[in-house]
């Protein structure tokens, strides 16, 4: 019955996304999100973390701290998601971004059945850095209270058995080839468009050209590349940073109002003031290897799923 209901809506006619974009986390999505927003052939949702198909129906309790930010919300019915889109206005490329469809394993089957012929593109970042960035940016929101990364590590199994928020699943939402692997056994591979941070890193406008030719929208638009988003690390001035996050909670209300390079100025200046007040503690060599091995094997595989190599993730 639930599979009919879903079918049905899946076949209304109201506007639905044909491209997500499923994470990974730390790895580069907001970025990319900001950069395929400024195409005007493409609506981007101006919301991130929308997590519907990660958590359609299911209670949203969750322990540990959750984000303050509002523009990261999750919705939890279809009604509520396809009010979403009632800003698309005749764009080519409708999408959203949602880093928890990665992790999350329902979310595959879940956009299967209600969006079998989406197009999907995940960004993968090594997930020895991915897991240190991602614990570096709770510590700088003030929601990780261990500041010892082994430490948090160590506690991560009893978080999970808690059902803490799965952004403190620090080791777990590395395993990359476990979570695509849901993918690429229900999607066609011409549907699933993989990079990896370094691609973005070594060249960000053909890693744009390749993806506004996987959407269908003109290729030879060259977006703003210039801002580095959602950088992680711990502040140096706490007061300025608590300034810069209560300025951050304006934006979804100020930025519509703003012509978009006004934007784009507004947030270069506010992105370089926040990167520069914050200090980037290396991961420990000893760290790095725990954490190498303890992907070894997931990453492996990832590299004859993705066809990638991957050797660099593994010394």
């Amino acid at each position: 019955m639930l599979q009919e209901s879903r079918a049905a809506t899946a076949g209304a006619s109201t506007t639905m996304p044909n491209f997500l974009m499923i994470g990974a986390a730390k790895a580069g999505t907001t970025s990319l999100w900001r950069q395929l927003n400024q195409h005007p052939e493409v609506f981007m949702h101006p919301k991130k973390q929308l997590n519907f198909f990660a958590l359609e129906g299911e209670d949203l309790s969750f322990r540990g701290v959750g984000p303050e930010d509002p523009a990261l919300h999750s919705i939890t019915t279809i009604e509520a998601y396809r009010e979403q889109f009632h800003g698309v206005a005749g764009e080519a490329a409708i999408g959203e971004a949602s880093n928890l469809y990665l992790y999350n394993p329902r979310a595959a089957e879940r956009i299967h059945t209600y969006l079998p012929d989406v197009k999907l593109i995940a960004i993968l970042r090594h997930p020895a850095d991915r897991a240190y960035s991602r614990f570096l940016h709770l510590v700088r929101e003030g929601r990780e209270q261990i500041t010892d990364f082994s430490r948090a590590l160590d506690e991560e199994e009893g978080r999970v058995r808690g059902n803490w928020y799965p952004d403190f699943h620090y080791l777990r939402m590395g395993l990359y080839h476990e979570q695509l692997e849901r993918y690429f056994d229900r999607f066609p591979r011409e549907q699933i468009k993989i990079y990896l941070q370094e691609d973005l890193k070594s060249d960000p406008l053909g890693v744009l050209r390749d993806l506004f030719r996987f959407l269908n929208v003109d290729d030879a638009f060259v977006p703003d590349t210039s801002i580095e988003y959602n950088v992680s690390g711990i502040p140096k001035n706490r007061a300025l940073h608590l300034l810069l996050r209560k300025m951050r909670k304006a934006r979804p209300f100020v930025e519509p109002l703003l012509p978009d390079r006004q934007r784009r100025r507004i947030l270069r200046v506010a992105s370089n003031v926040h990167n520069r007040n914050l200090t980037k503690p290396r991961l420990s060599p000893e760290m790095r290897e725990r954490l190498i091995e303890a992907y070894r094997e997931d990453t492996s595989k990832l590299e004859r799923l993705i066809k990638r190599d991957l050797s660099a993730w593994l010394g």
